[in-house]
């Protein structure tokens, strides 16, 4: 966790944005990325320098080589100049035209190169190097850029931890503001539909709609937190977590370079984060590439048939986005590969031929694990649509026997549109640092879930009134599929005595008398 005083210096550099005039929250998350990246670099470049004084060998791969900078023709200055540890101490003037015109180019240009120059080795770019061809610097004028260097360069960000922390809590301001329609799946659902799943050194792990990333980067804190010394045992395991591990794709070309600078922040220096229209385009690469799959896919709206990817219609015939990305994930999904995704309520009730296709095949074709019911107001305030988290496993030969329901009334926070913190911060998420009271479990249902998920034959005996059970597929199929949980859950009436008319009548007469000779001795007192 960050401390008060980083989050204040983040709120002053965002408040000198807006006031400087970059007024879109995107564009100023965009342009802090660039000097963060160029920061990074910095760092990379005196790291690898440090090995090299230490061995007594020339530099390996330096990012700022010797010579002029390559990446301009005219007047181009020293590559040593372009460091962040010489331009901060510049005046404002010359610093804003040097990062302008000599630094900006030179950190496009790393992503044109075909070299990595951010990882161990060579042969490709690196994940955000290759998203930064299109970048624009948009900082209108040099007292602005010199104010936000110097802020920036006050924050200690030494360790790993803090980096990722800082920009999550950055990421957080564009979810405030609600922007360009713009908002991420809320930390502690990512969180819980991570801890269900239990990701494995050996997954490939893929979100096909990554946007920021949270879901990848989740992914990683729970792989370093559980099995750091499998992953970074020798240089080919790191290699692998580091390259071939995490899979995301987005069509929004600033998603795609703030997401990736998510996972560098966080530790993970070359992703897989590419640009793909998820929908639109063939997926024969990466069919049956992944075994891990977390998502919360944009499900809005519908797609002709001309611009849908042909292999996906092939598995259900829809213009529904939401229902082709339930198809997506099939196709992208490994023989035994399991996923964990946010749906529209629609998807589980829904009466079309499609919706009703597609959750026959989850049921009888492939297995079935649970479907988390969420609160409306779990994505407020961009939405009040009620949504469910989809567990399944890709089997292509059945499997479904119980499906697991849970019914999800609180997640710690309020379900207005503050959505403020119920408890303390230590007992939010679905990891709460003690077990909680009853009292603190109708505020935050979260580690309950995970609980009960992790001890599914204790819910063999539960019934259907309580909060979470299980449903034989026999009686989904039944319900014509239908897997939305009131259809299933049973409601208790408790008995309730009321008084008889009579004495309820009887009642009133007596009150009625009381009234009257009130009402006389106050007419005696007047006189």
């Amino acid at each position: 966790m960050i401390t008060g005083e980083i989050r204040s210096k983040v709120d002053r550099i965002w408040d000198a944005m807006w006031a400087g005039g970059i007024a879109n929250p995107l564009t100023v998350i965009e342009q802090l990325t660039y000097l963060l990246f160029i920061k990074r670099l910095d760092e990379l470049h005196t790291l690898r320098e440090a090995k090299a004084n230490r061995l007594g060998t020339p530099i390996e791969e330096p990012i700022f080589p010797e010579g002029k900078n390559p990446a301009v023709e005219h007047r181009p200055v020293d590559c040593q100049e372009l460091r962040w540890s010489r331009f901060k101490n510049l005046a404002p003037e010359p610093m804003f035209n040097l990062v302008r015109d000599q630094v900006f180019p030179f950190m496009k240009a790393l992503g044109q190169n075909g070299r990595d120059e951010l990882s161990e080795g060579e042969g490709s770019e690196s994940s955000f190097s290759s998203h930064m061809k299109d970048a624009l610097f948009m900082f209108p004028k040099a007292s602005l850029l010199a104010n936000v260097v110097d802020m920036l360069d006050a924050i200690e960000m030494a360790d790993r931890d803090t980096k990722g922390d800082l920009y999550e809590y950055m990421l957080g301001k564009i979810a405030s503001a609600g922007q360009n329609g713009q908002f991420r799946t809320p930390r502690h659902i990512i969180r819980l539909m991570v801890e269900m799943m239990a990701p494995q050194p050996s997954d490939a792990i893929c979100d096909p709609a990554c946007g920021t990333c949270g879901f990848l980067v989740a992914a990683n804190e729970y792989l370093r937190d559980n099995y750091s010394s499998e992953i970074f045992k020798n240089a080919a395991s790191r290699r692998r977590f580091n390259e071939e591990t995490f899979h995301g794709y987005d069509f929004d070309s600033t998603m795609l370079r703030i997401g990736s600078m998510n996972m560098m922040l966080h530790g993970v220096e070359n992703p897989d984060v590419r640009y793909k229209d998820s929908l639109e385009e063939t997926h024969a690469g990466d069919s049956e590439a992944y075994s891990l799959i977390l998502a919360n896919p944009p499900f809005a709206g519908s797609l002709d048939y001309e611009s849908t990817a042909k292999d996906l219609l092939q598995i259900v015939k829809t213009k529904k986005t939401e229902l082709l990305f339930i198809a997506l994930f099939l196709r992208l999904l490994k023989l035994g590969g399991r996923a964990a995704v946010i749906v529209p309520d629609g998807v589980l009730f829904g009466s079309s031929k499609a919706h009703k296709t597609l959750r026959k095949m989850l049921v009888e074709e492939q297995k079935l694990d649970a479907v988390v019911s969420m609160p409306s107001g779990t994505f407020k305030p961009y939405a009040g649509v009620s949504t469910a988290i989809l567990f399944f496993t890709k089997t292509n030969s059945g499997g479904t026997d119980n499906v697991w329901f849970y019914d999800m009334q609180a997640d710690g926070q309020s379900l207005d549109d503050k959505r403020t913190n119920l408890l303390d911060p230590e007992l939010l998420g679905p990891v709460p640092a003690r077990q909680l009271k009853p009292e603190e479990h109708a505020k935050n249902n979260l580690p309950d879930v995970l609980t009960r998920w992790n001890n599914l034959a204790g819910e063999t005996g539960r019934k259907r009134t309580e909060q979470s059970f299980l449903v034989p597929k026999v009686d989904i199929a039944a319900n014509d599929y239908d897997l939305s949980i009131n259809r299933y859950k049973e409601v208790e009436y408790e008995e309730v005595q009321y008084e008889s008319p009579k004495d309820i009548l009887a009642g009133l007469n007596e009150l009625e008398a009381e009234i009257a000779k009130g009402q006389k001795e106050l007419e005696e007192l007047i006189g």
